[in-house]
């Protein structure tokens, strides 16, 4: 069964970084979830963002890419929030998933990722939501209490409203 442990640090060099994914904020506070539905009617709900490709920049220039692929937003500037260590306990070296913290800066209309072709919903919700929605444990409480944390001191976020609403 795979370990994951969240670290709210710079990502060790020896240590692959394996995705990035955003803990993105709209101005009244609220989250951005990526919502997939299943085919037999269930609900599936995500962080954007996704795996590094050889002509990104840097973790940004993924993070941004993603979000436009994924759920067709652009970010302000995002800020480094630390990683997770993913232990597959597979016999593979362990890896890093990044999370960035941004503001939203615009939600353009639903679009197919042209990864896969699926349309994602989109909801923004409060940060307590966003941990029952994806229901990862403490692994997650601990990553929104760093993305709230650099929401309030970095992004200005004064108030997070608790009204869900579907972009």
């Amino acid at each position: 069964m795979a370990t994951f442990v969240w670290y709210d640090n710079e990502v060790p060099e020896n240590l692959k970084v394996k995705q990035v994914y955003g803990l993105v904020f709209s101005k009244d506070g609220r989250m951005l979830v990526r919502v997939v539905n299943k085919p037999d009617g269930r609900k599936m709900y995500c962080l954007a963002g996704g795996t590094p490709e050889p002509f990104d920049k840097d973790m940004e220039a993924t993070l941004r890419r993603e979000f436009i692929e994924e759920v067709n937003t652009t970010l302000q500037t995002p800020i480094y929030a630390g990683y997770q260590l993913v232990d597959e306990e597979n016999g593979k070296p362990p890896y890093a998933q990044v999370r960035m913290v941004a503001l939203i800066d615009e939600i353009g209309p639903k679009q197919p990722d042209p990864d896969n072709g699926e349309t994602y919903d989109r909801m923004l919700v409060h940060p307590d939501k966003v941990i029952s929605l994806l229901n990862w444990g403490k692994v997650l409480v601990d990553q929104i209490a760093t993305a709230t944390q650099i929401a309030k001191t970095q992004l200005g976020i004064t108030e997070f409203v608790d009204q869900d609403e579907d972009v």
